[in-house]
C-alpha cells in the first residue's frame, strides 16, 4: 500500500461523527479515508478514491458497515463511462428501513458524470473545485456540474446537479437544489469549514 503524504480531519458538527483522509494531490488525487456517523443508524465507512492528472475521476471504491450488514460500491470510468459493482451482506433495512439498494439501476444517467461527490464527505468537494479550475478565479465566477453522489449509508448512487460559485475571501459557494452553503477552503481548495456540517 503506497505512504501517502498528506493528511487531514474533518469533525461532524450536526451529528456524532467525523472524516480523515490520507492524501496525494500533486498529480491528481488519491486519497484513502474513513468516516464514521450515528445517524440514520451508526455506521462506518471506508473509501479509495482516484482521479486522473486532470482531477477527473477514476476510480472510487467503498464500504460502509453496521450492526448485521456490509456493503460495498466500485465505480470505475474508463472510455467515457461508469462501470458499477456492488456486494452486500446481511440486511441494512433492518437498521434503516428506508435504505435503496447500492448503486444504480440507471448506470446511463451517469454517462457525462466526471466528479464523485460522498454524501457528507467534505473531501469529494475538493474535486470539482480543483478540476474546475476555480482556485484564483474571479469572484461572481460559476460552474454547474452533474456528480454521482454517493448516498451513505446505502452506497446508493444517483446523479445530481451541483453549482459551485466563487466568492471573495476564500469561500465558494455550493449549491443543490433547495440547498446552498458557503464553503470555506484552503489554497488547495481542501475544505476547512462547512457550515451546518463539519470542521477541521
Amino acid at each position: 500500500m503506497t505512504v501517502l503524504p498528506r493528511a487531514l480531519g474533518w469533525q461532524r458538527t450536526d451529528v456524532t461523527g467525523g472524516e480523515y483522509a490520507g492524501f496525494d494531490d500533486r498529480r491528481g488525487l488519491v486519497a484513502r479515508g474513513f468516516a464514521f456517523s450515528t445517524t440514520p443508524a451508526a455506521y462506518g465507512c471506508r473509501y479509495d478514491l482516484r482521479t486522473d492528472d486532470q482531477w477527473v475521476s477514476s476510480r472510487f471504491e467503498v464500504t460502509t458497515d453496521g450492526a448485521g450488514w456490509l456493503r460495498t460500491l466500485r465505480m470505475e470510468r474508463a472510455a467515457g463511462r461508469w462501470r458499477i459493482t456492488t456486494a452486500e451482506q446481511g440486511n441494512l433495512n433492518d437498521a434503516v428501513p428506508s435504505a435503496p439498494l447500492p448503486g444504480t439501476e440507471e448506470p446511463d444517467r451517469l454517462h457525462d458524470v466526471l466528479d464523485v461527490d460522498l454524501l457528507d464527505s467534505p473531501l469529494t468537494n475538493t474535486l470539482p473545485i480543483r478540476r474546475l479550475g476555480l482556485l484564483g478565479q474571479p469572484a461572481g465566477t460559476e460552474r454547474t456540474i452533474t456528480a454521482a453522489w454517493v448516498v451513505l449509508p446505502s452506497l446508493a448512487v444517483l446523479p445530481l446537479e451541483q453549482t459551485y460559485t466563487v466568492l471573495k475571501g476564500g469561500r465558494i459557494r455550493y449549491t443543490s437544489n433547495n440547498f446552498t452553503v458557503d464553503l470555506e477552503v484552503d489554497d488547495g481548495g481542501f475544505v476547512i469549514r462547512y457550515p451546518g456540517l463539519a470542521a477541521r
